[in-house]
């Protein structure tokens, strides 16, 4: 009912004409296991190109779909990770029969399977739930309708589902009729939630089927990005890139803003990323509950500065993680480094502190991929005369990891590892994972086409291969058998890399495992570039950030030429107006590296009311520079220390679980 919901809600009212997703086709499940599928037919003027029509889909390239999936993907996951909390759906039933639905609707309303049965009083269960609207309220007078077939009667919430995994390779086939149609078969299988106590839907009298249908006003976020599709798919003349634009559009709230795993650019608007993306925004009461599995175990004196400031402030799963991590189920840490310099910048920095802070704060192990084989694969280059330069991007993996260490990790529960040294150990859930993911889907998901090298297009099981313990089965004593639960900080860009890791995660591990696989991410803002609060710091400017080698004389000439103010043009317009806080780089950076809340609540009512201590632009740079040039100045001391010898010994493959409790 959820996937229908989803389906139905996707397709905007114009498009009825052109496609047939029957809300009364009868969905049936596989006893065992619940599995099952539904088909979508789309008429070929829908989907042809050829017409100059404005086709919705290429029927003859099956990656053009690939947007559309990605849609249903990221809607069911958004609405699978608010069953256990207040966005739940509630379910209600009623009853009707085959000859009051064909004498509502018409034979369209009905599969030919039902159609062709001769007993007339066929009774179906007809399930109606509130929807997700746009501003991420249910609401409970949206109705959708969704047929069963008995015994299948639905359970009361969605409370009670856990996952639902979807299977799309393999899916678009034409169909050859009198009217030319591509049909599409959705295959899916239902987890259910362990232990969830949750009854069968109850059954209303009051309100006929039609009447209920009629009423149905389906609203989700994902539903206005159908739109974009169809005005991308109307001025694109390949297949590719169509397929390409689509995906950027799949991850762009407004005209100005543009996330995806390879672009950051724009005005961000992080409640509206969250709806794209299909994450949650961490609440108070999973706060709470890390602080409590934290803070209250006594191995940090307080909550990190990047979570009280709202620094990291999205998740997938989070909260599942933490119930079963203190009900005693394992966990390790993941995440990562793309060596494109010799030095990484602050902006690299952001989520290796917090990393290090999760470390000591759970007392668990922590992998950290360097991918450099990614980046030769998209940054190297060829010369005839001294050939291929990726021995360079093995060198500057070997630089980064010294910053890397020198962030403080326990080397007793760190494994640093690099893809072209380890992927060996990896290989085989590599190669699982490339038998899941079909090509269209990378396609979709980060907009290769045929232009593209295959390292590309492989890349992304690469990055997934350390969501799962049995990669490692030296480091973490983990085989496919192992409970150990994955949690990767990073920022919210790479997200699609785990998206896509988590629809297939169920096929590396056992049937038991406490997120059917799943790693469970939590996601940091993006650390704004010198110039301006949009968009993420960038290694290619150098202008535009603070590096982690830079000088003092370096960091305050940056931040005093460079730093964008959001102060006023004159000393008058300041102390009258004050300084706008969300545009001004010093500020923001504060934000970021300041552990004072007392001094950065002082600083923030000083420069936003143009009066105090730190009134002006000046001085609020001034502060910035001393933050910064004692925190680069004790990474700099700290990463002198480490030889070339040092990094070998924490890339060495050992044991890291014995060390943590």
């Amino acid at each position: 009912m959820v996937l229908r919901t989803v389906i139905t809600s996707l397709l905007p009212p114009e498009q009825e004409e052109i496609t047939s997703v029957s809300p009364f086709q009868a969905t049936y499940m596989k006893e065992g296991r619940p599995t099952g599928k539904f088909l979508i037919t789309f008429k070929r003027r829908a989907v042809s190109t050829q017409t100059g029509g404005g086709g919705f889909w290429d029927e003859k390239d099956e990656a053009s779909f690939s947007p559309f999936w990605d849609l249903v993907r990221a809607a069911v996951d958004r609405i699978v990770s608010n069953t256990s909390g207040d966005q739940a759906l509630e379910l209600t039933c009623t009853k009707t029969t085959k000859d009051e639905i064909v004498g509502a609707f018409g034979e369209g309303a009905l599969d030919d399977g039902i159609l062709k049965k001769k007993k007339a009083d066929l009774e179906h269960l007809l399930a109606t739930c509130g929807t997700i609207s746009s501003d991420g309220s249910t609401t409970s007078a949206t109705l959708q309708a969704v047929a069963c077939v008995p015994p299948s009667t639905p359970y009361a919430s969605t409370k009670a589902l856990s996952n639902i995994i979807l299977e799309m390779g393999n899916m678009c086939t034409e169909i050859k009729t009198q009217k030319k149609m591509v049909q599409i078969s959705l295959k899916f299988e239902a987890v259910e939630t362990e232990n969830h106590g949750i009854p069968l839907a109850p059954e209303v009298t009051d309100g006929s089927p039609a009447s209920m249908i009629a009423q149905r006003r389906l609203v989700i976020p994902e539903t206005d990005l159908v739109a974009e599709l169809l005005t991308i798919n109307q001025s694109s003349s390949t297949s590719a890139s169509t397929s390409a634009s689509a995906a950027t559009a799949a991850e762009t709230t407004g005209e100005e803003m543009v996330v995806n795993a390879f672009e950051v650019s724009g005005k961000i608007d992080y409640t509206k990323l969250v709806d794209k993306f299909g994450s949650n925004l961490i609440s108070d009461s999973l706060m709470d509950k890390l602080e409590a599995l934290t803070v209250g175990k006594g191995r940090v004196p307080r909550m990190h500065r990047f979570l009280r400031r709202g620094m990291f402030f999205s998740h997938r799963d989070l909260d599942t993680l933490l119930r079963q991590v203190e009900a005693g189920a394992p966990m390790y840490l993941y995440t990562g480094r793309g060596p494109s310099s010799q030095s990484m910048h602050l902006g690299h920095l952001i989520p290796f502190l917090f990393t290090k802070w999760l470390q000591d704060a759970l007392d668990v192990p922590l992998v950290i991929q360097m991918t450099d084989d990614e980046k030769f694969l998209f940054k190297g280059h060829y010369d005839d005369q001294t050939g291929d330069n990726l021995l360079d991007f093995q060198s500057l993996t070997m630089e980064n990891a010294r910053d890397i260490i020198a962030c403080g990790f326990d080397y007793n529960k760190t494994f640093l590892f690099s893809d072209l040294d380890y992927v060996g150990s990896m290989y085989p859930n590599i190669v699982r994972i490339w038998k899941a993911v079909t090509t269209n889907t990378v396609n979709g998901i980060f907009g290769f086409d045929g232009s593209s090298n295959i390292g590309k297009i492989a890349f992304p099981a690469i990055q997934a291969a350390p969501s799962f313990a049995s990669s490692f089965p030296v480091v973490l004593e983990a085989d496919r058998n192992s409970n150990h639960l994955c949690l990767i900080p990073c920022a919210i860009d790479q997200d699609p890399y785990f998206r896509m890791t988590r629809d297939v995660a169920h096929k590396l591990v056992h049937k038991q495992h406490g997120l059917g696989g799943k790693p469970a991410l939590i996601h940091s803002k993006f650390f704004p570039p010198l110039q301006g609060a949009e968009g993420k710091m960038s290694s290619s400017n150098t202008n535009s950030a603070i590096f982690l080698t830079d000088s003092p004389d370096d960091i305050e000439r940056k931040i005093k030429q460079h730093a964008f103010s959001g102060g006023r043009e004159t000393k008058k317009e300041q102390q009258e107006l004050g300084a706008d806080l969300e545009v001004d780089v010093s500020y923001q950076w504060m934000r970021f590296f300041l552990e004072d809340d007392d001094e950065l609540e002082k600083i923030g009512q000083d420069y936003g009311s143009g009066s105090g201590e730190y009134w002006n632009t000046g001085k609020v740079k001034g502060r910035l520079i001393e933050i910064l040039k004692e925190l680069v100045a004790e990474h700099q001391e700290r990463r002198a220390t480490i030889t070339d010898e040092e990094v070998r010994k924490w890339m060495a493959e050992r044991s890291i679980v014995k060390n943590s409790t």
